[in-house]
Formats: C-alpha cells, sequence, structure tokens
C-alpha cells in the first residue's frame, strides 16, 4: 500500500484525545420549583434548588463531582428533587392552661389558641399563626401567676424545658425535639434584676429563615422593653441597649467576613457582597469615626482591607475594596475555615492595640463589631470559639464593656445553612439574638437597621431616618412636624435646623390672626417624644400673594410659597426629631459625599437631573408617600393638565403664568397626591441613605381627603377624570435668594 494511504487510513481511526472533563447529567430538576448552577454543569458546580414560599426543598443541593456524578449530602444515590409545603412545629403543653387544636404539626396559616386557668395570667399571644417560613408569629403564650423572682419563662413550640423553679439563681434548660435545631440559649438563668440571662431558645426547622420583622424583638432594644414584656408590673429599669453604637465620641471597627468556600456558591456570594455594600453605605451615612476591615475565607483568609489602614475610613476606598473581591480569589482552597477568619480579625486587632497602646483611652474606647456573612459549614480549621474567645480577651469583654463587641452570624441567599453554628458564633446577650437566615441583601438591609442604635446619636446631623421595618413613622421622617393654630391642624412642615422649620405662606395668609396660641409639634404624636413648641418669629415671603393675579383670571396664585418658623426654644435631638437635608448647605455636601468646592449647581445636577425622580412626601397619619417629580419635557406634559381646568381657570392660555419656574411636578400614573392640610411639607428623596428636602408641598388640582373624616382615607381619582390631578411643590432650589438671606447664620451655604 502506498505509504500516504496508509497514513490517511491511520488518520481516519483516530477520532481525537478523549474527554477528560465530563459533565454532571441534567436530569435534576425540582418538581414544583426552579434551581441555579454555579458553574453550569462541569465538575466543581453546586447546583441549589428553590421553592416558591410556604415550601421548602429536598435536597437544599448538590454538588457536581469530578467523575461527572452528583454528590447530595447524606445521599449515596440521586433522589428525585421536590418542593415540600412548610410545617410549623406544634406546640408542647402549656403549664397551668390549655391550647387548640392539639396537632403534630401545623401548616402554614393554620391557627393555635391558648388559654389558662383560673389564678393564671395568660402572657405573650393568645393566638398564634403559622408562617410561611416555619415559626409561629407573636410571642409565646405564658401561664404565670407572678410568684417567682423572675417570670416564668415559658417554653416555645418544639421544645423541651427542664427546671420549674423561677428563684435567684436559679437555671432552665432546653432542648428541642425530632430535627429541629435550637437558636438562643440552651440554658438560662434568673438574675438579680429580675430578668432571665441569655436569649429565649427558638426550635426551628432546618429550612427555616427569619423574616426582617423578627428582628427587632431578637435584638432586643433595651433592659426597659425586655422587662416591660416579661413581667409588666415590675418597675422598668434603665436603658442597656446593646446594639451597634451610632455616636460621634469614640471610634467603630467594623469587620466584614464574606464566606468564599465551595458550598457558598458564587451567586451567593455577590449576594454577601452587594449586602456588605449596602451596610457600609449606611454606616458611613452617619458621619461617624469608623474603620471598616474585609476579609474573605475559604481555606484561608485573604485581608482585603485592615482598619489600621487609612483607607478603611474613607467609603470610597471601601466600597472600592468590596467591589473587587473575588470569589475566585479561593478556588485553590474551597474548605471552610472561619477558626482562620476569625484569627485574621484578632491578629489585626492586636496589631492595633500594640499600635495605641492596652491602657490608651483610644483603644479602649474603639467599639468592635464583627459581622459574618457564611452559610456556618466550618469543615476544617476546628472549633472558632477560641478565636472567638481571644477576640473577647482582648477587648476586655466584662460585665461593664458587654457593648463594646458584638458578633453577627448571618446567612443570606438561597443557602443550605448549619444553623447550629451561626448559633453559636453569634453574642448571648440578654434579651438578644445574634444569628439570623435572610431570604436577600434587602431583607439583611433591614436587619442591619435594626443593629444600629442611633438613640447616642444626638447632634444635628442632617437627613438620617430610621429604614428598619419596625421604626414608627415618626421615626422614618424625623423632621417631620405638624402647625396648629390653637388646637385644628392645618399644615405640615420640617426640621431643618434645631430651631427653624420650613413651610408654607399659604398657611399663614391670614395675617391679622394672633399666632401667639399656634403651636408646632414635633416628634411623634402618640408617644412620649412628641413635643409642642411655640413660635417666636414667623418669616412669611413678602413675595407670596395668593390675590396677586385675579385681574388675569387666575383666582389664587402661589408664587413664593414658603415660609420659615422660628421656635422659641431649641429641639433636643433624637431618632424622633432631627433636621432634613437642605440642598446647597455644607451638611448636604457632607451627607452627599461630595467634595468641598462643590456648588448650589452641583447639588441640583445630583438630585434633579433626570426627568422622573422617585420622591416623597409625608401624609395626614404619619405615612410615607410616594410620587415621581417630573422634569424637563416630562414636566411640560405634567403641568398642562392645569389648562384642563375650566371650572378654576376658564380663560387661561398660557399654563406658565400659573405653574412658574417655582414649581416642581408631581401625581401622574400611580403617584399618591398630597391632601389638603399636608401643604408645607418636605417632598423629599433618599440619596446615600440620607433625606434631602428639594420641595414643599404647595397646592395641587385634586383633594384625595375631601370629605373624609379619617385621616387613614385616601380616595383615588376617577380614571379619565379631568382635569388630571397633578400636584406642584415649590422648588427649593429656585428660592435659594431668599433662603440665604433668612437661614444666614444658621445653615452654612454653598455658592450658587
Amino acid at each position: 500500500m502506498d505509504p500516504l494511504m496508509a497514513l490517511l487510513c491511520l488518520l481516519s481511526l483516530y477520532s481525537g484525545p478523549a474527554s477528560t472533563t465530563p459533565s454532571c447529567p441534567q436530569n435534576v430538576n425540582i418538581s414544583g420549583g426552579t434551581f441555579t448552577l454555579s458553574h453550569g454543569w462541569a465538575p466543581g458546580s453546586l447546583l441549589v434548588y428553590s421553592c416558591p414560599q410556604g415550601f421548602y426543598p429536598v435536597p437544599v443541593s448538590r454538588l457536581c463531582k469530578s467523575n461527572g456524578q452528583w454528590q447530595t449530602k447524606g445521599s449515596t444515590r440521586l433522589v428525585r428533587a421536590v418542593c415540600r409545603p412548610v410545617r410549623c412545629p406544634a406546640p408542647g403543653s402549656l403549664e397551668n392552661g390549655m391550647y387548640s387544636p392539639r396537632l403534630v404539626a401545623h401548616s402554614v396559616g393554620s391557627n393555635v389558641s391558648f388559654e389558662c386557668e383560673d389564678g393564671f395570667t395568660l402572657r405573650g399571644s393568645a393566638v398564634r399563626q403559622c408562617r410561611p417560613n416555619g415559626l409561629w408569629d407573636g410571642e409565646t403564650a405564658v401561664c404565670d401567676n407572678g410568684a417567682g423572682h423572675c417570670p416564668n419563662p415559658g417554653t416555645s413550640p418544639g421544645a423541651v424545658r427542664t427546671g420549674s423553679r423561677f428563684g435567684l439563681g436559679d437555671k432552665v434548660s432546653y432542648l428541642c425535639s425530632s430535627n429541629l435545631v435550637l437558636t438562643g440559649s440552651v440554658e438560662r438563668e434568673c438574675q438579680s434584676n429580675g430578668v432571665w440571662s441569655g436569649t429565649e431558645p427558638i426550635c426551628r426547622q432546618p429550612y427555616s429563615y427569619d423574616f426582617p420583622e423578627d428582628v427587632a424583638p431578637a435584638l432586643g432594644t433595651s433592659l426597659s422593653h425586655l422587662v416591660g414584656v416579661t413581667n409588666p408590673t415590675q418597675k422598668k429599669k434603665e436603658n442597656l441597649g446593646r446594639r451597634i453604637q451610632i455616636q460621634r465620641s469614640g471610634h467603630l471597627n467594623l469587620y466584614l467576613l464574606l464566606d468564599a468556600s465551595q458550598s457558598v456558591s458564587e451567586d451567593n456570594f455577590h449576594t454577601f457582597k452587594s449586602s456588605a455594600n449596602m451596610m457600609v453605605d449606611r454606616l458611613f451615612s452617619f458621619e461617624i469615626n469608623v474603620s471598616v476591615a474585609i476579609i474573605t475565607f475559604a481555606s484561608k483568609p485573604k485581608v482585603l482591607m485592615s482598619v489600621l489602614n487609612d483607607n478603611s475610613r474613607d467609603a470610597t476606598e471601601v466600597v472600592s475594596c468590596l467591589d473587587n473581591a473575588d470569589y475566585k480569589d479561593h478556588e485553590n482552597g474551597t474548605g471552610t475555615n472561619t477558626y482562620e477568619a476569625f484569627r485574621s480579625v484578632y491578629i489585626m486587632m492586636n496589631n492595633q492595640m500594640q499600635r495605641l497602646g492596652m491602657q490608651s483611652a483610644a483603644w479602649q474606647e474603639i467599639r468592635h463589631a464583627i459581622i459574618l456573612l457564611t452559610d456556618g459549614k466550618s469543615n476544617m480549621g476546628g472549633s472558632p470559639k477560641p478565636a472567638v474567645d481571644s477576640i473577647k480577651e482582648l477587648v476586655n469583654v466584662n460585665q461593664n464593656r458587654n457593648d463594646y463587641l458584638d458578633i453577627y452570624a448571618i446567612g443570606v441567599g438561597e443557602l443550605d445553612v448549619d444553623w447550629r453554628e451561626l448559633n453559636e458564633l453569634g453574642s448571648k446577650k440578654d434579651g438578644e439574638r445574634h444569628a439570623f437566615r435572610l431570604s436577600d441583601a434587602k431583607a439583611l438591609q433591614q436587619v442591619f437597621e435594626h443593629m444600629l442604635d442611633v438613640s447616642k446619636l444626638t447632634d444635628t446631623i442632617c437627613g438620617v431616618g430610621n429604614m428598619s421595618a419596625n421604626a414608627s413613622d415618626q421615626e422614618r421622617t424625623p423632621w417631620h412636624v405638624t402647625i396648629k393654630p390653637r388646637s385644628q391642624e392645618t399644615c405640615r412642615g420640617a426640621l431643618i435646623s434645631d430651631q427653624w422649620v420650613l413651610t408654607a405662606a399659604h398657611c399663614f395668609r391670614h395675617a391679622e390672626e394672633d399666632r401667639s396660641l399656634w403651636r408646632v409639634h414635633v416628634g411623634d404624636p402618640s408617644s412620649q417624644w412628641g413635643k409642642d413648641y411655640s413660635i417666636e418669629e414667623a418669616v412669611i415671603s413678602s413675595g407670596f400673594n395668593v390675590s396677586a393675579k385675579k385681574n388675569q383670571g387666575i383666582p389664587e396664585f402661589y408664587g413664593d410659597d414658603i415660609a420659615l418658623l422660628k421656635l422659641t426654644q431649641k429641639v433636643k435631638m433624637s431618632s424622633h426629631a432631627r433636621p432634613i437635608c437642605l440642598p446647597c448647605t455644607v451638611e448636604a455636601n457632607l451627607a452627599l459625599r461630595r467634595p468641598p468646592g462643590s456648588t448650589c449647581r452641583d447639588h441640583e445636577n445630583e438630585l434633579l437631573s433626570q426627568v422622573n425622580i422617585p420622591a416623597h412626601f409625608v401624609a395626614l397619619n404619619g405615612n410615607k408617600m410616594n410620587i415621581h417629580l417630573k422634569m424637563g419635557t416630562e414636566r411640560t406634559s405634567c403641568i398642562n393638565a392645569v389648562t384642563q381646568d375650566k371650572v378654576v381657570f376658564p380663560e387661561l392660555t398660557d399654563v406658565t403664568e400659573v405653574v412658574t419656574d417655582q414649581f416642581l411636578c408631581s401625581g401622574t400614573r400611580q403617584d399618591d397626591h398630597p391632601c389638603k392640610g399636608e401643604s408645607g411639607g418636605a417632598v423629599f428623596l433618599e440619596k446615600r441613605m440620607r433625606f434631602f428636602q428639594v420641595g414643599l408641598v404647595s397646592w395641587g388640582l385634586y383633594n384625595p381627603c375631601a370629605g373624609a373624616k379619617d385621616k387613614n382615607f385616601r380616595g383615588k381619582p376617577h380614571p379619565g377624570r379631568v382635569p388630571p390631578p397633578r400636584d406642584f411643590h415649590i422648588n427649593l432650589f429656585r428660592l435659594q435668594p431668599w433662603l440665604r438671606q433668612h437661614l444666614d447664620g444658621v445653615l452654612n451655604f454653598l455658592p450658587l
């Protein structure tokens, strides 16, 4: 045979090198749910299942092995994945009482009712409902006669308690039944202050997660809150809040530990990063002394930012460092070594202590918060507890310094979480829980807000509102005030300093009225924080004249609808009373984190440059309402609705005669509309976790509260209504000369 032909025959028999990277089978669908893959079907890819709310996946995840086979935790074969309905654990026996129905487990949405025998008082919730996360709503029902030094601690559903004596020094301990996991304290002791040590133990399904609203009671904001809940007859004690304290004095070190091990998918790692980003953004928004450390870890930790680095105090540098954190940094060591992660924190702390001096006030006054974002599945390095104990010793944590260290262990995203390890790592403080599992980054933002104690932030920092789910309306918008002539409420306004309120001029159109009886209500009207202030001075814009254009066929004109009120005394700053940020001021410039040389025009470009800007105002009942400010061409179409009001403006041909460039316009599509009585209130927007007033409510074409006696009622305009509903707000950027004239020395203004 011809040699060339022989060679061709041999080549035809050779099909190339065999594939060395088998892929895993694709027959892994879950009945009733979905799944995600970290690296497709290739070896090393983590498959994570998810189910609709009220269901949980079995199994939670699978790992594609190098041999092309799926590995499922706890199983040697490929079991079929399904979404199973969530169940809540049944209550155990209720001492000195009874409950119904008595079932082995309870489905989502079902209720259990509790009642006590004669001579015993029910404390907690008389009816509890099973929620979609497998936890009961409300509080543990307890039948108590108040005979003990401490109240009966009760027994949460799914738990068994040992110990029935509630005297000083007595202890109780808990176990969970079947496959439930205990979070909280295994053992609690009755203390001299009549409060049980530690946290109420909760028995939960391994797949359960926390809702953000669970967090406020879990963190326990103060001893007085605890005592009030556990024993209403006992005298309340001084505040003993132990959340992360936000205050000007001292310094806060925040250590972010991000798990990048194989059991955490790359998607969940990105969730950790975005969650950490929000935390950092919020902390730096307070303008406090804070340093941030960033550590990613798998088999070994990698310190991306140290508190010893000057950049750790710079928000931009910290955020940039977080953005550059890479999951693939740990692809050659994919185990989970939580011990070494905490050890790296200890080394960092120790180096800082050596630099500052162990006995120095600079070291002693630093507060430390460690936030671990993980699935809690340590599989190397041993228990992290020795490293945590070393940290506690270094910080000198004792009864008097308990609030100088907080450790939060948090799982975020679709994780198969080891609840036991999370619970073990989180700080154990009376009435507080520091271990959580949350569904997404947004839920974590709510939780982080609960971790922050802003009660110590008592200076006039502007635009700080409490963003947590459980905050009161007044805490969310602490600048909001009510203006009351005699007894009725006529207008709203906004604190812009500790003594000045910004509002609308038309609230004072009856110039002859005696204002000595007028009051400005600051704080929460329904709580002890509310307080009435009298008015020392009212500065009404001289340009405001509601009848100025009557001869042009315009019965009411609201140009220059702006006023300032000086209160007779300064407002004491608190979480319920704080000024909003006014653009074009140094205070707002700091809040926006702009360079010192910024101008008023820079602020306008940053806050009002888009054509459709989400903004808010506050309703009569205190709710935060949503609107969209229309700019540019969108504004033109927004204001043209005025020409359709032939009743009020029958001869109007030029809409700009009524709606001058002083006005912002809202009210299109699904916008909320201000009611009569909400005039003068701030029109504000959120930027960098702070709030900025860009306008104030002036007038509109539709009153959603017309004829309503209940301030919670707001009507909706009928589709096709003529004229269409529109609302107009004084644009504070257009009244800068007036503001600067009357607030000189009160606020520090930037160049125009």
